[in-house]
């Protein structure tokens, strides 16, 4: 809304900028008599619409100007019917088709937001269910290294107890071997006796 009151301002204000131009245009009444001389005691040689376009040439007598008219007719009209600024009749058809323009802009852009919107709740979706699957398996790993550091335990504490088993059984072995008699020797002299 304020872009269309800043649009409207900018087009009542442009034609001031050119008021320097020779166009003027009828005011907003229904009609205009032209007149053949600068007075009403002239005759009426024609009307012109409200809001038309009339080219000023330049003569003026007491309240009169001389125009020329959109059908090429010369003539006088009161100056004070004459405004340099555009009429609703001008402005109004160039502010429907700004108006359109900006409203077609508009729509183009809320269309571009949706897409947006719906392209932003995909990759939200996207990122839950990644979030979700690292969540998964963040727990796997956490179970695997768990598991595996139970495996290590017990491979560790099987290794001990294999030693000691073979340590156990080295020493009795060795005490076995230690104790048993010892066979005796033979005297070789016996032979000789």
């Amino acid at each position: 809304m304020l872009r269309l009151l800043a649009l409207v301002t900018i087009l009542l204000a442009s034609p001031n900028l050119l008021a320097a131009s020779q166009n003027r245009y009828i005011s907003e009444d229904i009609y205009v008599f032209i007149h053949g001389g600068p007075g009403t005691q002239y005759r009426i040689i024609g009307s012109v619409e409200a809001g038309r376009t009339v080219t000023l040439l330049g003569e003026t007598q007491g309240d009169y100007s001389k125009v020329l008219d959109h059908k090429g007719r010369e003539g006088w009209v009161k100056t004070d019917q004459l405004q340099s600024r555009p009429s609703f009749r001008v402005v109004v058809p160039e502010l429907k088709d700004k108006l359109a323009d900006v409203e077609q802009q508009l729509k183009e852009t809320r269309s571009s937001d949706e897409a947006q919107s719906l392209n932003l709740a995909h990759s939200v979706d996207k990122i839950s269910r990644l979030e979700s699957q690292l969540a998964q398996m963040t727990q796997e790993r956490d179970q695997a290294n768990t598991k595996l550091n139970s495996l290590l335990e017990d491979q560790d504490y099987e290794m001990w107890r294999q030693g000691g088993m073979i340590a156990g059984a080295g020493i009795l072995l060795g005490l076995l071997i230690a104790y048993l008699p010892r066979p005796q020797r033979r005297n070789r002299n016996r032979w000789m006796n």
